[in-house]
C-alpha cells in the first residue's frame, strides 16, 4: 500500500507538469489545485527537491519547477522517491539479510514475479500518461 506522501508526491508532479511554465510555481498554488495542506506539501516537496525531481526557489517569486520534461518521469522513479523500494516482501528488499528459508521457500518465487511485474508496471508508466 502506498502512502499519502507517494500518491501527494504524483499529485504534485501532475500539477506542474499540466501548468507548463517556465517559472517557479508557488506551493500554495499547488495545495489549493490539489486540496492538500500547503504544510505538508511543504515536507514532500522537500524530499522531491533533495532527490532532484523537483528545483525549488525561494522568495517573493519563488516556488516550484519540474528539473526534466515530464514524459522523461517514470511513476516508478516518484513513488520509491517517496515510500523506497517497491517490494511486496521484506526478503526482496535490496537491503535484506539472506534468509536462511531462500533455498527452501516455496514462495519465494511468486513473490520475485509479483515485484517484477509491479515494478515493470510503474517504471513503464510516464508522468505524461496521468495526464491524458
Amino acid at each position: 500500500m502506498f502512502s499519502t506522501k507517494g500518491r501527494y508526491a504524483l499529485r504534485i508532479m501532475i500539477d506542474l507538469a499540466q501548468q507548463k511554465s517556465e517559472d517557479p510555481i508557488p506551493l500554495k498554488d499547488i495545495a489549493e489545485r490539489i486540496g492538500v495542506s500547503k504544510k505538508y506539501l511543504e515536507i514532500i516537496a522537500k524530499e522531491l527537491v533533495s532527490s532532484k525531481l523537483l528545483s525549488g526557489a525561494s522568495g517573493k517569486h519563488g516556488g516550484y519547477r519540474l528539473t526534466k520534461l515530464p514524459e522523461e518521469y517514470t511513476v516508478g522513479e516518484i513513488l520509491e522517491t517517496m515510500e523506497g523500494p517497491i517490494s511486496p516482501v521484506a526478503c526482496l528488499l535490496p537491503d535484506a539479510e539472506n534468509c536462511p528459508r531462500k533455498s527452501d521457500c516455496k514462495t519465494l518465487p511468486m513473490w520475485e514475479e509479483y515485484a517484477k511485474i509491479s515494478h515493470d508496471f510503474f517504471y513503464s508508466k510516464k508522468l505524461t500518461d496521468l495526464i491524458r
